[in-house]
């Protein structure tokens, strides 16, 4: 409720990101925004390949299945669904008993309604998804160091940045296990530096 309240201007979005530029253009979800700053600021430059469908289908596949895999590895598991909740207890601003509240309470939801069931319909433990996602990413880059060629495009900042979301947790390990993925993600954090 508090959301819809101070999200009001969004038009009935109710999630974050939400990027307000200085002119009151409005522009919610993390690849719509991206793509606008690139355009307006950037000339498109990271997003030239804009239209083709090498770009288009990836830039699709990662905004859908890695997106969806974030939760199966964050909360596949009692373990980890507990271990996430209390790390995001933590980083957030509760108060006492709401951080209390939410560790305690959010997990058993996190972990047996919703990704239970994602891990179920998918057959793979979040491990193996996330691993076979990287393989399949890592082989579609032509021989170069990113999906982009020799510099990163919005793809791979896309994907970089759902991968960077497992990153606090204690989950990310098993995504470190995956040497070519990581080779990668090192590259992406050296680009941004």
């Amino acid at each position: 409720m508090k959301q819809k309240k101070e999200l009001a201007f969004t038009d009935g979005w109710t999630k974050v990101p939400v990027f307000t530029d200085h002119e009151g253009t409005v522009v919610v979800d993390s690849t719509p925004i991206m793509l606008y700053i690139d355009d307006k600021y950037n000339q498109g430059k990271l997003s030239s390949g804009k239209g083709t469908e090498r770009y288009d289908g990836m830039m699709n596949h990662v905004d859908t299945v890695w997106k969806n895999a974030t939760i199966p590895i964050l909360y596949g598991s009692l373990g980890s669904a507990f271990s996430t909740t209390r790390r995001i207890s933590k980083l957030e601003k509760f108060g006492f008993i709401s951080r209390r509240l939410y560790a305690w309470a959010g997990f058993p939801i996190m972990w047996g309604i919703i990704a239970k069931k994602r891990v179920k319909k998918d057959g793979r433990t979040p491990k193996k998804l996330w691993h076979d996602l990287l393989t399949e990413y890592t082989e579609s880059f032509e021989g170069k160091d990113f999906f982009g060629g020799e510099q990163p495009n919005l793809v791979d900042f896309a994907a970089f940045g759902y991968m960077r979301s497992v990153s606090p947790f204690k989950q990310f390990r098993l995504l470190e296990e995956h040497e070519n993925g990581m080779i990668w993600y090192r590259k992406m954090e050296q680009h941004l530096n």
